[in-house]
C-alpha cells in the first residue's frame, strides 16, 4: 500500500481482563481516601493472580480509610465486576494489604508551603490527544473497540445476555485511506463464556455487538472476523493470567494512534500530573479541534516533581491546523493554568470519580454531572474560536 493508504489497529480489554480488575481495586481506593478527604495522596499497586490479591503502596490520608476499609473495597470491586468463580471469587479470595505512609521526602517536596505552590507528584511528561474520526474525537480503531466490549458488559450485568463471562478482550483493525478511516478489515473478539456454550454459540454471541459498533458498511468479510480463535475460554481473569495495576495504558488513552508519556493513571490521586496532566492535555487537544482549529491535534506537557509550573507545553496540530501553533500554544496556557493545582481546580479533580475510568478507557466518554470525565467537556470551544477570530 501507499502512505495515502494503510491499516491501523487498536485493542481494547474488558473490565474483567486481570489487569483492570487490578485497576478497578486501585482506583476503588483512591475514590475511597478521596470521599474523606480531598487533599488526601494515593499511590496503590495491586496484583491479582488464583484467588489472591495483594494491595501495597504509600498514602496521606484521614485514619478513617484503614488496612480493612481498603480490603473491603477490594472485594466489592471483585464482585461488581462480577467473578464468583471457583478460582477467582470475591467472597473468598485472599486479600492482603501493605499499604503504608507516604514518604515525607516526597511529601516536603510536592505539598504547598509559605510562598511555594503545590508542586507536581513527580517528573514527566504527558499527552493529549483529540482527532475527528469519530463524535467522541478520538481514533476510530480504539473507540470501536471499547464500544464492543461495553456493550457486551452491560448486557452481562443487566441479564440480558446470558453466557458471557467478565474477562474480555477485543482488537480493530480499520483501513485509511487519505488519512481517513473508510471500513474495518478485520475484528478480534476473545470473550470468557459458560462451560456449556461451544464456539459458534459465542460466535452468535458476539457478532451483534461487532455490528453495533461499527459504521454502516464497515463489516470486514466473514472470514476476518475472529471471535474466540482458541476455540474455549472457561478459565478467565486473574485465575487464568495474573494482573497488575498499570499495564494496559494503551487502551487506557489512543489505542497507540499518539504518544504516551509512560506513566499510569489508575490507583494515583490527582496530584500526580501522570494522571492530572494527562487529562489536562487531553481537554485541550479535545477543544482545539471541536473548535475547528485542526482536525488532529497532539500536546505534550512536562514537569519535575515538586514544581508548580510545567517546563513546557508542545502543540501539534500535524498540518491539520488553520492558526498558528506558537500563537494556540500560548492561547491554551492563557485558558488554562497547567500548574498541577490549577489542574486540580480547573476540571475539579479532587472528587471519588475514578471508579468508572478504569474500564474502557479514560477518554472518549461523556462528560456527567457529578464531574466524572470532567476533562472530556468542549466549555473553550468559544475562547478558542474568539481568540483566533473564528
Amino acid at each position: 500500500m501507499s502512505l495515502t493508504e494503510y491499516l491501523f489497529t487498536s485493542e481494547s480489554v474488558s473490565e474483567g481482563h486481570p489487569d483492570k480488575v487490578c485497576d478497578r481495586i486501585s482506583d476503588s481506593i483512591v475514590d475511597a481516601f478521596l470521599a474523606a478527604d480531598a487533599d488526601a495522596r494515593v499511590a496503590v499497586e495491586t496484583l491479582a493472580t488464583t484467588n489472591r490479591v495483594v494491595l501495597a503502596g504509600e498514602v496521606r490520608g484521614p485514619a478513617s480509610v484503614t488496612k480493612d476499609v481498603m480490603i473491603e473495597r477490594a472485594r466489592n470491586a471483585i464482585r461488581e465486576i462480577g467473578y464468583e468463580q471457583e478460582g477467582f471469587h470475591w467472597k473468598t479470595a485472599s486479600i492482603e494489604c501493605h499499604v503504608h505512609e507516604q514518604s515525607a521526602d516526597i511529601a516536603q517536596g510536592v505539598d504547598s508551603a509559605g510562598n511555594k505552590d503545590l508542586g507536581a507528584g513527580d517528573q514527566g511528561i504527558m499527552f493529549g490527544y483529540a482527532c475527528n474520526e469519530t463524535d467522541e474525537l478520538m481514533p476510530a480503531p480504539i473507540q470501536f473497540s471499547h464500544h464492543i466490549l461495553r456493550r457486551m458488559a452491560e448486557d452481562r450485568h443487566s441479564g440480558k445476555t446470558i453466557g458471557f463471562g467478565p474477562d474480555a478482550k477485543s482488537q480493530v483493525t480499520l483501513r485509511y485511506v487519505d488519512g481517513k478511516p473508510v471500513g474495518a478489515t478485520s475484528v478480534v473478539v476473545s470473550t470468557q463464556h459458560a462451560a456449556n456454550l461451544e464456539q459458534a454459540d459465542v460466535r452468535a454471541l458476539v457478532l451483534p455487538y461487532i455490528q453495533s459498533a461499527l459504521p454502516e458498511g464497515w463489516m470486514p468479510a466473514e472470514d476476518e472476523i475472529y471471535i474466540n480463535p482458541t476455540g474455549r475460554f472457561v478459565i478467565g481473569g486473574p485465575d487464568g493470567d495474573a494482573g497488575l495495576t498499570g499495564r494496559k495504558i494503551i487502551v487506557d488513552t489512543y489505542g497507540g494512534a499518539a504518544p504516551h508519556g509512560g506513566g499510569a493513571f489508575s490507583g494515583k490521586d490527582p496530584t500526580k500530573v501522570d494522571r492530572s496532566a494527562a487529562y489536562a492535555a487531553r481537554y485541550l487537544a479535545k477543544n482545539v479541534v471541536a473548535a475547528g482549529l485542526a482536525t488532529r491535534c497532539t500536546i505534550q506537557v512536562a514537569y519535575a516533581i515538586g514544581v508548580s509550573k510545567p517546563l513546557a507545553l508542545y502543540v501539534n496540530t500535524h498540518e491539520t491546523g488553520n492558526v498558528d501553533e506558537l500563537k494556540l500554544g500560548k492561547i491554551l496556557r492563557e485558558l488554562m493554568d497547567l500548574s498541577p493545582r490549577g489542574i486540580r481546580e480547573h476540571l475539579q479533580l479532587c472528587r471519588p470519580i475514578y471508579v468508572p475510568t478504569s474500564s474502557y478507557g479514560h477518554f472518549g466518554r461523556k462528560p456527567e454531572e457529578d464531574g466524572r470525565f470532567s476533562w472530556e467537556r468542549t466549555d473553550l470551544v468559544d475562547d478558542l474560536k474568539s481568540a483566533f477570530g473564528a
